[in-house]
C-alpha cells in the first residue's frame, strides 16, 4: 500500500520467526567459525612483538602496532615468495589432469554400455576416504629407495628414479593430490550428468548422433558449471596445500620449510614464533585464492556470454 507501511498477519510473522530461528544458527556458526577468525587474522597481521628491557634483552614482550611491516616482510622473504610460483605451476599442470581423469571417469561411468557401474564407481571414489596425511604415509612408501617396489621395478628395467629428488617432488606430490581428489571430482560431475534428461539423449540417438557425439557435443557442455565448480575447488586446495609437502618433507631433500605458502606460513607461527608474519602469510594467501578463484569465474562467465552471442 502506497505511503503506508503494510503490517504483517500473524501467520507472516509467524512465517518470519521460524525463518529465523532456522537461520541464526548459521549466522551465529558463520560469524564464530568464519568471520571471527578472518577478523582476527587480519588484527594480529598488522602488530609485531617488541621486547622490553635494555637492548631489548630480558625483560617482557608486548604487541605493538606495525602497519603493513609483516606484509612488506612477508613479500620480501625468497622462499614464501617462490613458494606461490611453486603451487601455480603445480595448479597448471595437475588440476587440468586431475578435472580431464575426472570427466573421462564420469562419462565412462555414465554410457549406457557401462557394467558394474556401482563397483567402480566406488572404488574409484575410496582414495578421497584416506585422510591426507595417511595417504602421504601411503604414497612415501612407494617412493622411498630400498623400501619402493616401484623404484626396485624402475631399477630392474633400467631406468633410475628418483621420486623424491629436487626436481621429482612436486610431481610426486601431484601424483598424491590427483590419486586422493579424481573420484570425488568424478561423483560431482556424475551427479550434474544425472540430471541431463535422458530424452536429450534419445534425440540425439534418433538424429544419428555417435556415443563420442553425444558426449562431446551434449553431455560436456551441460556439465559446464560442474566442470567450473570443481575447477575452483581444486585451485583453492592447490593454494592451500600443506599436509603432503609436510608429511614427505622429512623423506627428501628437496622440501624445505618454505615450499608452500601454507607451509611457510605454518613454520613462522610454530617454529620460529612469529605469528605475526605467520597471520600476514596467511592473510596475503587468502588473497590471493579469491582474487584467482573470480578471476577464473569471470573469465568463464565472459567465454559463456560470448559463445551464447554466437
Amino acid at each position: 500500500m502506497t505511503g503506508r507501511v503494510r503490517r504483517l498477519t500473524r501467520a507472516e510473522a509467524r512465517g518470519a520467526r521460524a525463518a529465523a530461528g532456522f537461520l541464526l544458527p548459521f549466522l551465529a556458526l558463520f560469524l564464530l567459525c568464519f568471520i571471527a577468525p578472518i577478523g582476527f587474522a587480519l588484527y594480529e597481521s598488522l602488530l609485531r612483538v617488541e621486547r622490553t628491557g635494555p637492548l631489548g634483552l630480558g625483560g617482557g614482550t608486548k604487541d605493538v602496532w606495525a602497519g603493513l611491516a609483516n606484509y612488506t616482510h612477508a613479500l620480501q622473504d625468497g622462499h614464501f615468495t617462490a613458494g606461490f610460483g611453486r603451487v601455480l605451476l603445480f595448479g597448471a599442470v595437475q588440476i587440468p589432469v586431475m578435472i580431464a581423469f575426472a570427466t573421462a571417469l564420469a562419462l565412462l561411468l555414465e554410457a549406457a554400455s557401462a557394467r558394474w557401474v556401482g563397483f567402480f564407481r566406488t572404488a574409484f571414489f575410496l582414495p578421497y576416504g584416506v585422510p591426507g596425511v595417511i595417504a602421504s604415509i601411503l604414497w612415501g612408501f612407494l617412493y622411498v629407495p630400498g623400501i619402493s617396489p616401484l623404484v626396485e621395478m624402475a631399477h630392474s628395467a633400467g631406468w633410475d628414479v628418483d621420486f623424491l629428488g629436487r626436481s621429482t617432488v612436486l610431481w610426486s606430490i601431484a601424483n598424491i593430490v590427483t590419486w586422493q581428489f579424481t573420484g570425488y571430482n568424478m561423483l560431482v560431475l556424475i551427479a550434474q550428468l544425472k540430471a541431463v534428461p535422458g530424452e536429450l539423449y534419445e534425440a540425439a540417438k534418433i538424429d544419428g548422433a555417435s556415443a563420442g557425439q553425444i558426449a562431446l557435443h551434449i553431455k560436456l557442455p551441460l556439465i559446464r558449471p560442474a566442470l567450473v565448480l570443481t575447477t575452483v575447488f581444486s585451485l583453492i586446495g592447490t593454494l592451500q596445500l600443506f599436509a603432503e609437502p609436510k608429511v614427505l618433507k622429512p623423506l627428501s631433500n628437496g622440501i624445505d620449510s618454505g615450499y608452500t605458502p601454507n607451509l611457510a606460513a605454518y613454520n613462522e607461527a610454530f617454529t620460529s614464533n612469529n605469528q605475526h608474519i605467520a597471520a600476514a602469510e596467511a592473510v596475503l594467501l587468502a588473497v590471493v585464492a579469491c582474487v584467482l578463484s573470480f578471476g577464473f569465474l569471470r573469465l568463464v562467465g565472459q567465454r559463456g556470454k560470448g559463445g551464447e552471442g554466437r
